[in-house]
Order: structure tokens, then C-alpha cells, then sequence
């Protein structure tokens, strides 16, 4: 999950429309689910940490610090569950790359040398955007799997980041094939994905976090490594941040 920097509010007062907050947040963000991280550029929605319809938090529906962006299958799963910001992992103040392991077969899953209640936030924060469900194996009429559900896709970003990878070791001093292979990532998005990938590859984690917006922002990356820092410096000091 890539940790992002929303940055202060662009307006002095609550958004009367929450959706008006959109436009910002896309410029900050990029068009990508904060959680699953896929681009979707059409659709996106404001989506609120604190869920708009419970009581309690109705009076966050146009708080700033409240907002994030998420597809509809992450949204409707995360729905109107309570959210307790002491028992989950948000990456806009948790360093939320360092908590998940991406995997070729498409799973989301904690790092083993998680302490067990960093395992469990972990844990928490999968089932509530639904990121730990498995594959729902779609196939065409030749039997084809058909990228459909977020597992499947993620699995397809997979295969295409490895063979972006493969282009570039075998002409390791083309440069514009990594500007290529950062253009396709900025197309799928995966931000998690292609940086696993390319994990020996310091240029293109550093490429990377540069070309997804409000992710160097976040200084959840070391400057010269770009290993990801523990705890996440949280720098517009969210409540309950800095987790991981």
C-alpha cells in the first residue's frame, strides 16, 4: 500500500461537498485507490477514513484530514465499519509499503517478522478494504483467466512490470526504457507492485517515487536506499500515525 502525503487543506473551512475536494486530492494523490492502488481514472471517489454514516463522525464529512481516494470495491467493502485509527494502518501517516508483502500469485500479506500487534493491524486493515479475499477465477470461452477482481489484476501488473524489468536488464543503459517502464506503471498503477519488482534496481524505486504524486512526499523512504523508514515520520502529524 503506498504511502502518500495529502498535505494541508487547500481551503480554510470544512468542504460544504465533499466531492468538491476531489480535484485536490487527485492532484496530490494521483488517480489511484489509496488502498488497492489501482488507477482508476474515472469513478474515483472521495472516500472518508472515518465513515460519513455513523453519528459519531458526521462531523468529519468535510474534513480534509478526513479524506482519502479508494475505488468502489474498496469502499463498498470498507463501507460504514467503525474505524479505530489505533487498529489499522492508513498511507496517509503509517508507512503502509513497509507492512505488506506483495506476491507474484497476487495475495497482500504481512511481512513474518512483524511483533503480533503490528501483525495484527496488518491484518485489520486487509479484511477492512477486502485486500485478503482470494481470487475469483474469471475465464473467457478459451478458458482464459480474465482480469476482473483485484487479486487477478494485481497478478496481471505482476507480469508486466517482470517483463519491463526483463527489457531493461538486457539494455541496461537505455534510459528510455525506463522512462517507459515508469509511464506503464503510472498507467496501471500497483505502486507496491512495480516497486517489489524492482527492488535491486535503485534508479527505478527512485523513478518511481518520484513519479507517483505524494509519495516522495510522504518521507517514508530513505533518501539514499529508498528502504522504507520505521517508524513512518508522519510529517502532517495525523493522529495515530506513525505505526509502522
Amino acid at each position: 500500500m503506498r504511502p502518500v502525503r495529502r498535505g494541508c487543506s487547500p481551503r480554510n473551512t470544512d468542504f460544504e461537498n465533499y466531492e468538491e475536494a476531489k480535484p485536490d486530492l487527485v492532484a496530490r494523490l494521483g488517480s489511484y485507490c489509496s488502498y488497492c492502488e489501482r488507477r482508476i481514472p474515472t469513478l474515483l471517489e472521495v472516500e472518508h477514513i472515518q465513515p460519513k454514516g455513523l453519528p459519531q463522525y458526521r462531523h468529519l464529512e468535510g474534513r480534509w484530514e478526513n479524506f482519502l481516494l479508494a475505488c468502489r470495491n474498496c469502499n463498498a467493502t470498507k463501507g460504514d465499519k467503525d474505524v479505530e485509527l489505533t487498529g489499522i494502518l492508513l498511507p496517509d501517516r503509517d508507512n503502509t509499503l513497509s507492512a505488506f508483502i506483495y506476491s507474484e500469485d497476487g495475495t497482500v500479506s504481512p511481512p513474518p517478522y512483524l511483533l503480533e500487534p503490528q501483525r495484527r493491524r496488518c491484518l485489520a486493515t486487509l479484511s477492512l478494504t477486502g485486500l485478503d479475499k482470494a481470487i475469483v477465477e474469471t475465464l473467457d470461452e478459451n478458458g482464459k483467466l480474465v482480469a476482473l477482481d483485484r487479486v487477478s489484476q494485481r497478478m496481471e501488473v505482476w507480469g508486466v512490470a517482470e517483463v519491463a524489468k526483463e527489457d531493461i536488464l538486457n539494455a541496461p543503459g537505455n534510459l528510455p526504457l525506463r522512462r517507459l517502464a515508469v509511464q506503464t506503471a503510472l498507467g496501471y498503477g500497483f505502486f507496491s507492485i512495480w516497486f517489489t519488482v524492482f527492488l535491486e534496481d535503485l534508479d527505478m524505486r527512485n523513478r518511481l517515487i518520484d513519479a507517483f504524486a505524494g509519495t516522495r512526499e510522504s518521507g517514508c523512504f530513505e533518501v539514499e536506499t529508498t528502504a522504507p523508514l520505521s517508524p513512518a515520520p508522519n510529517p502532517d502529524g495525523l493522529p495515530h500515525g506513525g505505526k509502522t
